[in-house]
């Protein structure tokens, strides 16, 4: 992707997403670790920040919620494990808040710059705000980015990983603002002989290439 005078490295859907060896506030860890797992990675610009801090705290309020749905969090900046520590720290005396899960310190940047965190346009020394959703064979499945300035709305992270895990379990899609246990999108034929069948099958069908049904 490349912008006015820079050109930033996207990781893409459905390729294996880039692995990595880092150092974190639960010690050193390898993406690659995490197979059998489904990874949600976030990324913040920086620690003792007031959005990032909304966020964090939002984060480990849903930890428990992610984890029974087989999936680690990660967070990530370029700042540096003790600074991280630190606000671990800060976040429980001052907010009342543990943070269960890794923060990754990427000082170098090397794992911001494999996975386009560093717009230029934004910043060129702070990531901003990424969420990978990575599945348990490690492919990026999702990727969604956001500015600085603004927040992410967690609730939807919940939702686009029961989404995934919905499509995958059951071979089928999601249509738009679809919450689980709402019906989902039979895949719609291939053939004219599929499509003529397909309004015979007991599907919910507003067309021959439309059709829902319940899980």
């Amino acid at each position: 992707m490349c912008g006015e005078y820079n050109c930033v490295t996207l990781p893409v859907i459905g390729d294996p997403a880039p692995d990595f060896e880092v150092e974190t506030t639960h010690g050193p860890i390898k993406l690659s670790e995490f197979r059998g797992k489904w990874v949600v990675m976030f990324s913040h610009p920086a620690d003792f920040t007031p959005v990032c801090t909304t966020e964090f705290i939002a984060f480990s309020q849903v930890a428990e919620e992610l984890k029974s749905l087989n999936v680690q969090l990660l967070g990530l900046s370029i700042d540096s494990v003790h600074s991280h520590l630190a606000w671990v720290r800060n976040l429980k005396e001052k907010m009342g808040v543990d943070v269960p899960f890794p923060i990754i310190a990427d000082l170098s940047m090397e794992v911001a710059k494999k996975y386009g965190m560093i717009h230029p346009g934004q910043s060129s020394t702070a990531t901003i705000r990424t969420v990978f959703f990575i599945d348990d064979k490690g492919v990026m499945r999702a990727m969604i980015y956001y500015p600085l300035t603004n927040g992410r709305y967690i609730p939807e992270i919940i939702r686009l990983v029961k989404a995934l895990q919905t499509t995958d379990k059951h071979g089928v899609a999601t249509p738009a603002n679809w919450q689980p246990g709402e019906k989902v999108v039979v895949p719609a034929p291939k053939t004219q002989a599929g499509m003529e069948k397909r309004l015979t099958e007991g599907y919910e069908c507003k067309e021959w290439y439309l059709c829902f049904k319940k899980i």
